[in-house]
């Protein structure tokens, strides 16, 4: 068996039929990141000219040393020793050659699955002598990290689709039906956009993600030549906001004249408890006409509506993958996002699709150990995981030399660096 550089065919080939495999492992993403400063190459191990294992690698100049990166690992069974032992030493080979000092990976091995509350519910038998045969052939174990310092998140939240359309509500944190509901009788719409539109989702997202418009725009391009990208964003209609609250308030009017009419006429016992009654009544009246004044102001200011939130996926062998979502700030109250990923969910499990990958979230088994990063990400946490979602653990980064001499100089230089830039 031996290395070989791969056509970009040839790799594109393997990889779809490859199971389990991810989207950061095909050549729509390699394509992607070329546009980001990153050269590409995809290597095969050929036994009888059979493509037996494969990987993109994602090569960086760093300090004038090339390291390598394999996102979500290789496309490899790490089950099988003895293939991993030969593809270790030969991929090794080929890039220590190619002066590459190492290559990080961030395989998809599962260590545990846990339900929202970080129960376990499932665990990887094979774990513990894969990670030790890993350890064997040289890989290092770069930590089992709490957040978002790895390669690829460490856990990610997914969502059952195969269940039935009613469970996949019901299995929604009541809280978060409840806002779904409201905003879809708020008057907020759901569209399906194209490249032209994904500006809105860098206004999301500008603040808090360091990838800008062109990535996004460069990664639909190109998981949208084989149609394997979507591209979503809310509208509130602020025509049809402005009629639902006149109605509230319309109905609150009545209602308020109905009870003032009755205590004016009522010398009973009851009297004090429509008293109580009307004050209560009295505040949620105020409450509608200040939300009425504010529907008016929103239709003048945006009569063609205000775009509230978003989202890019992609689809990949049976599952559906949150690349990135984003929401306006300032019109938070409204939960378009949360109908948003409702609408989406409905609509991939209507289609057939197994699961829904929601993205990277932290470790929250222990929330006081880092309580500060904790709570920092604690909203993340929650709000994808009160889709009903479940919290799947990897075994996160793992670095492996490939060539001792470049990587020592390597290492020296990222030191050097880093004595430089704290010292300014």
């Amino acid at each position: 068996m031996y290395i070989k550089q791969l056509t970009n065919n040839e790799f594109k080939n393997f990889a779809s039929s490859f199971r389990p495999s991810s989207i950061y492992q095909t050549t729509y993403y390699a394509f992607t990141m070329n546009e980001q400063d990153f050269y590409t190459v995809f290597l095969g191990l050929i036994d009888n000219d059979e493509i037996k294992a494969a990987s993109l690698i994602l090569i960086q100049k760093t300090n004038g040393f090339k390291y390598a990166y394999a996102p979500r690992g290789f496309l490899i069974d790490y089950n099988d020793t003895a293939l991993l032992e030969i593809f270790t030493k030969e991929i090794k080979q080929y890039l220590g050659k190619n002066d590459v000092v190492a290559v990080k990976i961030n395989p998809m091995i599962i260590r545990y699955i846990y339900d929202s509350n970080y129960k376990v519910i499932n665990q990887n038998i094979y774990y513990d002598s894969i990670f030790n045969h890993l350890g064997k052939l040289g890989y290092h174990h770069l930590g089992y990290n709490n957040f978002f310092e790895a390669l690829k998140p460490r856990f990610e939240a997914t969502i059952d689709l195969t269940k039935p359309f009613e469970q996949l509500f019901m299995d929604i944190d009541k809280s978060f039906r409840t806002k779904i509901r409201s905003a879809d009788s708020d008057g907020i719409k759901i569209y399906r956009g194209d490249e032209s539109n994904l500006e809105y989702l860098y206004l999301h997202t500008k603040n808090k993600y360091p990838r800008d418009l062109k990535y996004f725009k460069d990664l639909y391009s190109f998981f949208h030549k084989d149609n394997l990208i979507d591209f979503y964003y809310s509208k509130l209609d602020t025509t049809a906001y402005l009629k639902k609250v006149q109605s509230l308030y319309e109905n609150c009017e009545i209602e308020v004249n109905s009870l003032s009419e009755l205590l004016l006429n009522n010398l009973g016992k009851n009297k004090q408890k429509l008293i109580d009654k009307k004050i209560s009544l009295d505040k949620t009246f105020q409450a509608i006409k200040k939300q009425l004044e504010e529907a008016i102001s929103l239709l003048r200011e945006y009569p063609d509506g205000i775009i509230l939130s978003s989202a890019l996926v992609i689809r990949w062998q049976g599952e559906v993958y949150l690349v990135m979502d984003g929401y306006n700030p300032s019109f938070k109250k409204f939960n378009a996002k949360h109908l948003l990923l409702w609408k989406l969910i409905g609509t991939y499990a209507n289609l057939g699709y197994k699961s829904f990958n929601l993205g990277g979230i932290i470790d929250n088994r222990n929330p006081n150990k880092y309580k500060e990063l904790n709570d920092r990400y604690k909203g993340l946490n929650e709000f994808k995981l009160r889709f009903g979602a479940k919290a799947i653990e990897y075994v996160g980064d793992l670095e492996l030399i490939t060539n001792n001499t470049l990587y020592f100089m390597y290492n020296n230089s990222t030191q050097l660096s880093n004595i430089f830039k704290w010292g300014k």
